[in-house]
């Protein structure tokens, strides 16, 4: 099973670089890149799971109510996208089950944070997908963290996926950076060999954020807008080319347990 998932949020990456983007900005840009994903999706008719900050949520309810309606999952990318409190987690849920009247069972901590999978578990999540096992410098080492599937405290853990022998990311910044016949090869080995794909993007992929106001760095801005477009369409009918199975993250985790 092939899941893809997105974390929908607002757009706050250029405040990272001491850029600048109000936060209009920051959540006009991300909608119209939601809007394109779940375009794509619908044309290749392939489900997935949306991991929506609240703050998002509540500035784009109709577009939540639309990737609902076509079939995906909504789960949570907690309140904020770059404030956490512990207490975030339920009350993100709370909301989100609150607003849309849809339980939601998924977690995916923004920026891939560490978090106590215990309060994860006291919170009510079914599954948590925010590690990535293997190093990124600057953000995490995860080389000791499994490549499966595997339970933490009563939750099911769901790693993003990297290959089997040397754990380089399949994530949305090799997707951008590798030329794509790579970036197949690589998540065509790791999906015969692992049965699965777990692969995340962000909806500002898909539009065209070079300006220079936002002051972000030369690869997180290769290939984005037409050519993420692009790309992503050839991944979508790769996908279906080879008629690899694809489904939210909710329905794997249930043929989990």
């Amino acid at each position: 099973m092939i899941c893809l998932s997105f974390d929908i949020e607002e757009f706050d990456m250029p405040l990272e670089y001491n850029g600048k983007i109000p936060f209009e900005e920051q959540i006009s840009v991300s909608r119209k890149g939601t809007e394109i994903i779940l375009d794509l999706l619908k044309k290749y008719e392939i489900k997935a799971t949306f991991f929506s900050t609240v703050v998002f949520a509540e500035n784009n309810q109709d577009i939540i109510q639309r990737l609902l309606k076509e079939g995906h999952e909504l789960a949570s990318h907690t309140y904020y996208h770059s404030q956490f409190k512990i207490e975030d987690l339920k009350k993100s849920k709370d909301r989100l089950e609150e607003l849309f009247g849809k339980k939601i069972y998924g977690l995916r901590m923004p920026r891939m944070m560490n978090v106590d999978e215990k309060e994860v578990q006291k919170a009510g999540y079914f599954y948590d997908s925010s590690v990535n096992p293997t190093f990124l410098p600057g953000r995490y080492n995860n080389l000791h963290i499994s490549r499966r599937s595997f339970m933490d405290s009563g939750v099911l853990q769901i790693p993003a996926s990297v290959t089997p022998r040397f754990r380089f990311p399949l994530f949305w910044l090799s997707f951008h950076n590798l030329p794509l016949s790579m970036y197949l090869e690589m998540a065509k080995t790791t999906y015969l060999h692992d049965n699965f794909l777990n692969i995340y993007f962000h909806p500002w992929e898909f539009m065209d954020i070079k300006k220079k106001s936002y002051q972000l760095p030369f690869y997180a801005k290769r290939n984005v807008g037409k050519k993420m477009i692009e790309r992503f369409e050839k991944f979508l009918a790769w996908i279906n080319d080879n008629e690899y199975a694809t489904n939210t993250l909710k329905e794997y985790a249930e043929l989990q347990v």
